[in-house]
């Protein structure tokens, strides 16, 4: 793979994490709780809205891109060619092949 092509597939695989982070983190009943989506607004703390969500947005872009680095680094360690083996370690001289 090009390197342009894993850096721009790497931030678009970090983009979905948080665009999908915070969607799950906003969709969950916890989240709703605090946001006072109960009866008569019981329960609304914007305080851990505000302390959780910075942590919802770093955890969704750097985990996707990490993990999508680790995987581009292990496929560039596997395809990459070993190099050939020189005829003087192997004993054979090329004279003699």
């Amino acid at each position: 793979m090009k390197r342009d092509a894993v850096t721009g597939g790497g931030c678009l695989v970090s983009a979905a994490g948080v665009v999908g982070a915070v969607w799950l983190w906003g969709t969950s009943d916890r989240t709703q709780r605090h946001l006072g989506h109960e009866f008569e607004n019981n329960g609304q703390d914007f305080g851990a809205a505000l302390t959780e969500l910075p942590f919802v947005f770093l955890a969704g872009a750097v985990v996707p891109a990490v993990v999508w680095g680790l995987g581009a680094w292990l496929l560039s360690r596997r395809r990459r060619p070993e190099p050939p083996e020189s005829a003087e370690s192997s004993g054979i001289s090329e004279f003699h092949a």
